[in-house]
């Protein structure tokens, strides 16, 4: 199989850390992804939530770690071009499965997405990106926007809660010689910063580095409902990494009941290898 990305893409990803690609995926993906939403919330897995406090209002909704449960969701994890996509912008030899999701956000819905990065949400260090599509047609000021060059920073931010309000997790600490400071107030300092976002139809997506900074920046509310498929994978060079208690998600008990032990590589049936260059 041929080179799906052009080296300009894959050299303006490595230095701005986001990349709005045109048409990489056809409408029948699309239409599978937004069908498999549909059949998670008539019958969700345990980890199913919704980021929005108040009731009877237009909700903000999720659930991950899906891809078993949902055919859908599986056949693109194997066989979308993804896998080989993250490849050739991460120079990868091997890419794993990290965690797929979803996210739907109920026309009028007030919630948004705090600005955070990935990589302190995972028990796992090393390289890693994840995939953005869109499964409607999404204005910029309607989805996500990421800030250039972030993942070049050096820096560990605390975890952000999804739900409203936005509450920080812990407090700035060093674990396992690293430390995590307290995210900056992106919103409150716009100016101190270079924003990217796009318009996005159909087949569009954006992928990023799971250390860039991102999250809502317009405050406009969205009349209709907008759904995205998010996928992160790593490259060989990845791990696990138990870190403290404040980055515990419920699925860490799922790991250490599999197995998988501080340090090991990814792999085995949580972390399957999706794709070898």
């Amino acid at each position: 199989m041929g080179k799906i990305l052009t080296n300009d893409e894959i050299s303006q990803f490595k230095k701005d850390g986001a990349i709005f690609l045109k048409g990489k995926f056809d409408i029948s993906w699309i239409e599978k992804l937004q069908n498999g939403i549909k059949k998670d919330i008539k019958n969700p897995s345990p980890r199913f939530k919704s980021h929005t406090l108040q009731k009877g209002v237009p909700a903000y909704l999720e659930d991950y770690w899906t891809w078993q449960l949902i055919p859908e969701f599986k056949d693109f994890v194997f066989n979308s071009p993804y896998a080989q996509m993250a490849s050739e912008l991460m120079s990868a030899k091997k890419i794993n499965l990290v965690m797929d999701n979803w996210f739907l956000r109920e026309g009028g819905s007030k919630s948004s997405t705090p600005f955070h990065h990935d990589i302190s949400y995972f028990d796992m260090e090393g390289t890693m990106c994840v995939l953005w599509l869109p499964l409607e047609p999404t204005k910029k000021e309607e989805g996500i926007s990421f800030i250039k060059g972030s993942h070049l920073w050096n820096k560990l931010f605390l975890r952000v809660l999804f739900k409203d309000g936005h509450k920080i997790e812990g407090n700035e600490c060093v674990i396992n010689g690293k430390k995590y400071e307290i995210p900056p107030d992106i919103l409150g300092n716009k100016d101190k910063y270079e924003f990217l976002q796009w318009d996005c139809d159909l087949g569009d997506c954006i992928i990023f580095d799971m250390r860039s900074l991102h999250g809502t920046l317009s405050l406009t509310i969205p009349d209709k409902t907008l759904s995205r498929y998010t996928l992160r994978v790593a490259k060989e060079d990845a791990k696990i990494s138990y870190v403290g208690d404040w980055t515990s998600y419920n699925y860490r008990k799922a790991m250490q009941e599999a197995g998988y032990k501080n340090g090991n590589p990814l792999g085995g049936k949580m972390f399957p290898t999706l794709y070898e260059a």
